[in-house]
């Protein structure tokens, strides 16, 4: 143990077993505990991968050097802050937190103290996602259709919130240019939140982004399209599959009337899990003292941008409660 980094993961729940999971087979990182409210749930999780229990996070003071927060999205701000404020890395899941004044404070709080504070944006550590960025040089256009079944998990955050914000911090990972207008729509289903939603972003550059997610589809699918000058690229995050469609011409001797076509090429994706692919990533961040990919002030932009994606949202849903027929 003495050559690895001491972790423990705050929150075992659906995800969060999964992250205690991982740094437990992780070669450079020792599982020293797991920690939840429910004490029996937090010993089952500590005899499967061979740590302590915990019911209490002050209990890690002094055992850890980094944690992953993995509590509701309305505990984030408390549990990271506190872990910061003991000089302790950490990688909380995403949402950052549940207030855009709280993502800036531990952003600023971490930036101070120089520690690593890395926001759990998985999809970014996809390794369709990877070589789907390779392929992206002028996008114009993009379409994104996110859709799941309706489960208990996750329902503490609306939609946009709980999956849209994936698609989120890809989007302002691939399009350099600030958003001009967020148009948005949305409505409670089986919830009491936003459980379908669709977006529509323009870009200063002219680049258009339109989003539709739901946590309330029969069927999952979680695809983006990306339109650029004489190609665009598809990605299919759950098959971990990237497509390219080239214009090519076809070769006509009048070139005055030259056709043209669509060739299409598979590229090659090396499946990976992406939790582990995040974990490793930020155990080297930690061990190394490096930028993670998905930095706070990423987290924080993302986080931002789905807070106006809200509000717009909530807007319109009120017109509608306040003059059913408006919409």
């Amino acid at each position: 143990m003495e050559n690895k980094t001491r972790v423990a993961v705050i929150g075992v729940g659906h995800l969060g077993q999964h992250h205690a999971r991982v740094y437990s087979a992780l070669p450079d990182t020792a599982l020293v505990g797991v920690v939840d409210i429910d004490r029996s749930r937090a010993e089952v999780i500590a005899r499967r991968y061979n740590t302590q229990a915990y019911t209490d996070y002050n209990s890690l003071l002094g055992k850890v050097d980094a944690v992953s927060v993995v509590v509701p999205t309305v505990s984030h701000y408390e549990v990271v802050k506190d872990f910061l404020n003991w000089g302790i890395d950490v990688l909380v899941e995403k949402p950052f937190t549940q207030h855009l004044t709280e993502a800036e404070e531990l952003r600023d709080l971490a930036a101070s103290r120089k520690l690593t504070l890395q926001v759990g944006h998985s999809e970014r550590f996809n390794p369709a996602v990877k070589v789907f960025r390779q392929q992206i040089t002028n996008p114009l256009y993009i379409e994104v259709h996110r859709l799941g079944p309706f489960g208990s998990r996750g329902l503490d955050v609306d939609v946009v919130l709980d999956l849209m914000i994936h698609d989120l911090d890809i989007i302002l990972d691939i399009v350099p240019s600030p958003i001009r207008h967020i148009h948005a729509s949305g409505v409670p289903v089986l919830s009491r939140q936003v459980d379908i939603a669709s977006t529509r972003l323009e870009f200063e550059n002219g680049c258009v982004a339109n989003i539709t997610c739901s946590r309330v589809s029969a069927e999952g699918m979680r695809k983006m399209r990306v339109f650029q000058p004489a190609k665009y690229i598809s990605l299919d995050y759950m098959n971990q599959q990237v497509s390219t469609y080239n214009l090519v011409p076809e070769n006509n001797q009048d070139a005055a009337w030259r056709n043209f076509s669509l060739e299409k090429a598979q590229l090659d994706v090396a499946p990976q899990e992406p939790l582990r692919e995040e974990l490793e990533s930020f155990a080297q961040c930690v061990i190394n003292r490096t930028r993670p990919l998905v930095s706070a002030e990423e987290g924080y932009r993302a986080l931002k941008l789905a807070l106006d994606i809200k509000e717009r949202i909530n807007q319109k849903l009120e017109l509608y409660f306040l003059n059913p027929g408006i919409l």
